[in-house]
């Protein structure tokens, strides 16, 4: 035989395309040629898998090898490619027999001594087989638990190019997973009971996990804001199946899935340095852009902590992620596209020399306006509650009161969140902050004596269109807390109070 082919995957950013790998063997001066707009790491593949293939003691082909991954027309990279190069060129060159490669894909990248290695993105390039029709895989065995999260195929994990061409040959089977149990929850989340005092800034906390709304913290430091954002995860309800295998399959591509628990069922609690890049934070590279903060965070909370500090220019970025729940990266190589639907809480100081009390700031009041509008109003337009940490004057329980624990808070977000979901379940949205607009003023509108406040708002300019829904929006979340069926003129007022909080 001297034309063989085997398959794989190219993956741009979640979606993957299946590619048919095609060897032959013969023609011309021995040289290895991979056709097919190879990046780089592609084109370096034929050196690896040669000397992987003679590392393995098996003859590499000593005539001309033409290697086509088709669509011819797609930009491919990465080295994901090797385990199936390799293996269409032994095919070809009748070293191994080819039966067991129809239907099978191959996912992994080859050391110089025929070792497989993991890639970035295993599980979305394996559900992209899947849904192309290939029902077999063969992996890395130290990618093994993270792909057999693809229901559906059967997967097989290889150490080394050997054991697969051994598997190839009938003469022996590869690792097949074993299903161990994933808690369900993680013992190391932080507990609300920590945190001393700050009851305005608890409240709006269980506000913003019972609606899923963003959120600003300003406040001296040693107040308790990266304490509360730390804590908010354990608020939120655990990932559904479908959420967690999609916060698993960003978390792949990013290269950051902790190998001994493939699959996040908790919402991602991530929180860049201020001194992330703009590609760090919504994503980016070189090549096809790489997810970033933004994305990384999907069905969980991206905190900014010191956020006056990440700059105008990567603060603005965000704009577009926390309005659609979407990162779109435009490429030479083409467009990709992350989902970034998360809960954004920022947290502030409110002057830039942040005294432990007001009385001690050395600022101006230009200093202190000047800092405070690096948060741009269009960004603050989007952020639903704002709410002022003070500093702590005592820590006995006994003046501060005993702090209720994650758990009581939980129930409560977790009852509301269920409330919600009933009300929005035909339509398709799970929390308050996902409902539109039109759909609260037109299918859901309230009572004009209810929305008074919001009226006289707007007509004093006091706050925007999209201020007055994420004010419906709050509003539906405090009547939810309430366990009310619909907000009242209490509810809407309170959530307008929410948003006119002054960061100063």
């Amino acid at each position: 035989m001297a034309l063989a082919r085997a398959w794989s995957v190219a993956l741009f950013g979640m979606d993957g395309v299946l590619v048919e790998i095609e060897a032959d063997i013969g023609g011309g001066r021995p040289v290895t040629q991979i056709v097919g707009l190879p990046d780089a790491a592609l084109s370096e593949a034929r050196d690896r898998v040669r000397a992987a293939v003679r590392n393995s003691r098996e003859k590499w082909p000593s005539q001309r090898i033409t290697l086509g991954l088709s669509p011819a027309a797609l930009p491919k990279g990465g080295s994901g490619y090797d385990l199936a190069l390799a293996c269409a060129v032994l095919t070809a060159a009748t070293v191994v027999p080819g039966d067991l490669l129809d239907g099978t894909v191959m996912i992994g990248e080859l050391a110089l001594d025929g070792r497989v290695r993991p890639v970035r993105g295993a599980l979305p390039c394996l559900l992209a087989a899947r849904n192309a029709g290939l029902r077999r895989a063969i992996v890395a065995d130290s990618a093994l638990a993270e792909a057999s999260l693809v229901g559906g195929m059967d997967v097989l994990g290889a150490s080394n190019l050997a054991s697969v061409l051994a598997w190839l040959r009938g003469d022996e089977d590869l690792i097949r997973p074993q299903k161990a149990p994933v808690p369900s929850r993680l013992p190391s989340v932080p507990d609300l009971a920590d945190v001393v005092g700050q009851p305005e800034a608890r409240w709006a906390i269980e506000v913003a996990a019972a609606g899923g709304h963003h959120m600003l913290m300003v406040g001296p430091p040693g107040t308790g804001k990266t304490m509360l954002a730390s804590r908010m995860p354990g608020l939120l309800p655990e990932l559904t199946p479908e959420q967690a295998l999609e916060v698993t399959a960003i978390h792949s591509v990013a290269g950051v899935l902790p190998a001994e628990r493939p699959l996040i069922t908790l919402p991602p609690f991530v929180a860049p340095h201020h001194s992330t890049s703009v590609a760090g934070l919504i994503g980016g590279g070189p090549g096809l852009a790489k997810p970033g903060a933004v994305s990384k965070a999907h069905h969980g909370i991206l905190f900014m902590d010191e956020a006056c500090e990440f700059g105008p220019q990567r603060l603005e970025a965000l704009r577009t992620a926390l309005e659609e729940g979407e990162i779109r990266l435009a490429r030479r190589e083409g467009v990709v596209r992350y989902p970034a639907r998360c809960q954004l809480i920022l947290a502030v100081n409110p002057c830039p020399c942040a005294p432990p009390r007001d009385a001690d700031c050395s600022c101006s009041p230009h200093q202190r306006r000047r800092y405070l509008a690096r948060l741009s109003g269009p960004l603050m337009d989007r952020v639903d509650l704002r709410v002022r940490t003070r500093p702590i004057t005592a820590m006995s329980s006994v003046e501060v009161g005993e702090p209720e624990s994650t758990g009581v808070v939980r129930a409560r977000v977790a009852k509301a969140r269920a409330r919600a979901a009933a009300r929005w379940a035909a339509r398709g949205w799970h929390t308050n902050a996902q409902v539109p607009g039109p759909a609260l003023r037109r299918e859901f509108g309230l009572p004009k004596s209810v929305t008074a406040v919001l009226d006289r708002g707007l007509r004093a300019g006091a706050i925007t269109g999209r201020g007055a829904d994420r004010c419906l929006r709050v509003a539906w979340t405090l009547a939810d807390l309430a366990d009310l069926d619909r907000p009242g003129a209490d509810h809407v007022a309170a959530a307008l109070e929410f948003r006119d909080r002054r960061a100063a």
